[in-house]
């Protein structure tokens, strides 16, 4: 057998990837732009209908949510898995001054559209810090700072360049990136000969299956539907889980210290206990405590 995962006798949880400071929520400096900007429809995450750039119903007048402690049991699960990292404070109180929608209502479509598309490069942001600290080639690692600093310059502002930027451009190039750093940190976890499950594949259609007897070191499960698979006491050292759908995924005692490209949100909608090992900078959902009514660090 190759290299498998780092040992699970030492519990200690890893350092946070330096650089995501600011891609983290901070709903205090924020005017509601995730329950405004954004619509959705009447489903299984959401009780209404609610089309985009127009307040939720349950939003106060100090922007804070009305329903903040009881979002699952009123239906709104989706709320409670979402996180703009870090774009809301980004847009409100840097390219507009903390002055906000409701005291400036001539700026809000302008408010909302930049909140967009600032979301988009927080995120492309959030995984740009854990590829530029994992990568193994110093050209590699040179291309992705050099593409942080280009989206971080670019999300300072100012708001008509922010608002003319090609995101779909800037989109495909970090994933470019993300790629070659994801295959060089998997391959440091085979050996000559060594084979995954063939089913570990990119988008690969996983949804309720018991991955518990599999090897998952190293395995690139770049966009799969993983909703509801059991991934109980699995080790996913190494284990691109981008853009991946964990919705329900069952993750006791499960190792994510070392996984590649994790996001909070894929938290948020997965299944979890005390046991589960997450890398450094990450907060243990509400949800996992089995009280479901509590959603209070993920809601504005």
């Amino acid at each position: 057998m190759g290299t498998t995962s780092i040992p699970r006798t030492s519990f200690l949880q890893p350092a946070a990837v330096p650089g995501r400071d600011e891609l983290h929520p901070d709903y205090s400096n924020c005017f509601a732009l995730c329950c405004t900007a954004f619509g959705f429809s009447r489903s299984a995450d959401f009780a209404l209908d609610k089309p985009a750039g127009t307040p939720c119903p349950n939003l106060a007048a100090d922007f804070s949510c009305g329903i903040h402690d009881r979002l699952r049991p009123r239906g709104f699960r989706g709320c409670t898995v979402f996180d703009c990292f870090g774009a809301g404070q980004a847009v409100s109180q840097g390219l507009f001054d903390g002055v906000s929608w409701r005291d400036k209502p001539d700026g809000r479509s302008a408010m909302f559209a930049a909140f967009k598309i600032m979301r988009q490069l927080h995120e492309m942001l959030w995984y740009l810090a854990e590829a530029e600290e994992r990568a193994f080639d110093p050209e590699t690692g040179t291309a992705v700072q050099e593409l942080r600093l280009a989206i971080g310059s670019a999300a300072k502002g100012p708001l008509p360049g922010l608002l003319a930027l090609d995101s779909g451009t800037l989109h495909q190039r970090v994933r470019q990136v993300l790629v070659e750093v994801s295959e060089e940190v998997r391959a440091a976890y085979f050996a000559a000969g060594d084979e995954l499950d063939e089913r570990l594949q990119p988008a690969a259609d996983l949804a309720g299956v018991n991955l518990r007897t599999l090897r998952l070191c190293g395995a690139d499960l770049r966009g799969a539907c993983l909703i509801a698979a059991d991934l109980r006491g699995t080790d996913l050292t190494a284990v691109d889980l981008l853009g991946a759908d964990l919705r329900d995924a069952r993750l006791e005692g499960a190792d994510l210290s070392r996984a590649l490209y994790l996001t909070q949100p894929q938290l948020n909608s997965a299944r979890g206990n005390s046991e589960t090992r997450l890398p450094g900078g990450f907060e243990i959902p509400a949800n996992w405590h089995g009280d479901q009514d509590r959603g209070e660090t993920w809601t504005a």
